[in-house]
């Protein structure tokens, strides 16, 4: 008896641990998302909460929604019955000053901190210090992909896990498309010889404002790039690079770098080399 004992424990322990381990995943975690309100966060800087509220309105449609005052955040943050999406400014170990502002979508829970919290996922925006003005362009954008991976998260962990940089994949879809680069995101190191080695009559290369176009169009059967890093950035900030969907607003290319003095911002000459590998295969 007593070893038949024993051997009913040693089979239980596994059954026990995946109980266990299923509890803790992200995928449980978050299951109740499209059943609790989502407090959009916003930040005082009226001309920004105008263009968030308005996109939010447009957009948001995959949870109940309202919007709240910063302080407002801080009141409920320790509440399980919130999302938050919530625009911060992030701060990188060796950066002596908040480098990127990061729009994010965070579980409240008791004893909350906004660093403590759990987060959901998080896009990258703008330099805090001095952004561009195309995260306006980009704003709807942020909000699809926020709401199609948090989605995708619910059905299975590895989305939650892997992240934003798991849809370089979709490279593979963008054979036939057509990537439009805004010079400002191309690295020093992509030069005119690399180009003409490199790029093919389907990448082409524009100024900012005729890049943003597409997206404001919906172009069909095009990828646009868009890029996040600290203004000034010095060795030990990151550098975020994207490619979007100009039509559907998907994620077909994400990456980041820490940037060095051999690696500055912008797209590098292996991004490059990478996007043409899916492309190819």
């Amino acid at each position: 008896m007593k070893k038949l004992l024993i051997i009913l424990a040693a089979a239980l322990i596994p059954m026990i641990a995946g109980a266990q381990a299923q509890i803790t995943t992200k995928k449980v975690k978050i299951s109740d998302f499209t059943q609790k309100i989502t407090k959009v966060v916003l930040t005082g800087n009226d001309f920004y909460d105008l263009a968030l509220q308005d996109e939010v309105k447009a957009r948001w449609r995959v949870s109940p929604y309202e919007f709240c005052t910063w302080e407002e955040f801080m009141n409920d943050r320790n509440s399980s019955d919130y999302y938050f999406l919530i625009t911060t400014s992030s701060q990188f170990k060796k950066e002596s000053e908040p480098g990127l502002d990061m729009l994010s979508l965070l579980k409240g829970g008791t004893g909350a901190t906004i660093n403590s919290m759990m987060e959901v996922m998080y896009m990258p925006v703008a330099s805090s210090e001095d952004p561009s003005g195309r995260e306006y362009v980009f704003l709807p954008v942020f909000l699809d992909i926020i709401q199609a991976h948090t989605l995708k998260s619910m059905e299975k962990d590895l989305h939650g896990y892997v992240g934003l940089s798991g849809y370089s994949t979709n490279m593979e879809r963008g054979k036939n498309m057509t990537i439009v680069f805004s010079e400002d995101d191309l690295n020093e190191a992509i030069s005119t010889e690399f180009m003409d080695l490199n790029f093919d009559s389907d990448i082409v290369v524009k100024d900012a404002d005729s890049a943003d176009d597409y997206i404001l169009k919906n172009t069909p059967k095009t990828l646009v790039s868009y890029v996040v890093a600290p203004t000034g950035a010095n060795p030990g900030s990151y550098c975020y690079k994207m490619l979007i969907n100009a039509e559907t607003y998907e994620i077909y290319y994400f990456s980041r770098h820490k940037i060095s003095k051999k690696f500055g911002v912008g797209f590098l000459p292996e991004d490059i080399k990478r996007i043409n590998s899916y492309r190819n295969r």
